[in-house]
């Protein structure tokens, strides 16, 4: 694997830069320590889909996990800066077959205080088997090998931890007000490949840039509020799916007096849906 930078940017050769922005130090108190990656960073602070991801993982690491993650809602209440923030997760109630954990993120600011950056609840649960079925096929699309790799240079840091083939809906070129619909269909992988796991499926999730841009061709400062994922996929179709890209979709219902949705859809290699997705995302004017 080639050398990439670690979380404080200091260069680890042989570590994938996921796994990097993973790495958590249990602390006495049952919280976990992490670093804001900068292998992942956006505009303000680390890319949103790393967030979740670290969120995740910090429910995933805990001994006490029931079963495999179904859901993570995950609520960006104010930027996370670069260096060390703390990460609780608690198990608020467990089932059965199902459980319910709490989550937040926080950092010193610069008075020394202790501020909460970002909230998140997450359900686990023991899958059991059942008629199964996705009532949603993927959308016809050429094979990713035939597809030519979205450019990145020059781009925001998080942009180049992923192999993007755009087929429909890239970033517009020229920003004149035209509008189009908003909607995207690409190819997405981790870059250098990786397996799939939940952390980087949540991560994955996140990867649209802003509905709004493509709607009206306009470049207008925009951010996610909130973000829910659905995970229909088990461990067993993750590993499946390897490190093979992913179909990935996404598409606005309304944008209104300063917010708009986005709903995505993720699928593997075969075409069975991985994940589901939906966003409230901020812009102004």
């Amino acid at each position: 694997m080639s050398t990439v930078q670690d979380a404080n940017t200091t260069v680890v050769s042989g570590f994938h830069p996921l796994d990097v922005a993973l790495r958590m130090t249990p602390q006495h108190d049952g919280s976990m320590q992490a670093t804001a990656p900068a292998a992942y960073w956006n505009m303000v602070g680390p890319y949103g889909g790393i967030t979740a991801a670290q969120m995740l993982q910090a429910v995933l690491a805990q001994p006490n996990l029931l079963g495999e993650p179904v859901s993570i809602t995950v609520n960006f209440a104010g930027p996370v800066a670069s260096g060390d923030m703390r990460i609780e997760a608690v198990a608020v109630r467990t089932n059965r077959s199902t459980q319910h954990w709490t989550v937040s993120m926080g950092q010193r600011n610069a008075e020394g205080e202790y501020e909460i950056c970002t909230t998140a609840t997450v359900i686990t649960a023991v899958r059991r088997e059942t008629f199964s079925m996705d009532s949603l096929d993927p959308p016809a699309m050429p094979d990713p090998a035939t597809c030519e790799r979205y450019d990145t240079q020059g781009a925001m840091e998080w942009l180049h931890r992923y192999d993007m083939r755009v087929v429909q809906g890239a970033i517009p070129t020229v920003w004149d007000d035209s509008g189009q619909e908003s909607i995207s269909q690409l190819w997405v992988r981790d870059d250098p490949p990786r397996p799939l796991d939940f952390p980087a499926l949540a991560a994955l999730c996140d990867v649209f840039f802003p509905r709004i841009w493509l709607q009206r061709a306009r470049r207008v400062p925009a951010g996610t509020v909130g973000m829910t994922v659905y995970f229909h996929a088990g461990s067993e179709q993750l590993a499946q799916q390897a490190d093979r890209h992913v179909l990935a979709q996404a598409s606005a219902q309304a944008f209104r007096n300063g917010y708009f949705d986005q709903t995505a859809q993720l699928w593997d290699a075969e075409g069975s849906l991985l994940a589901t997705s939906h966003q409230i995302v901020y812009y102004k004017e």
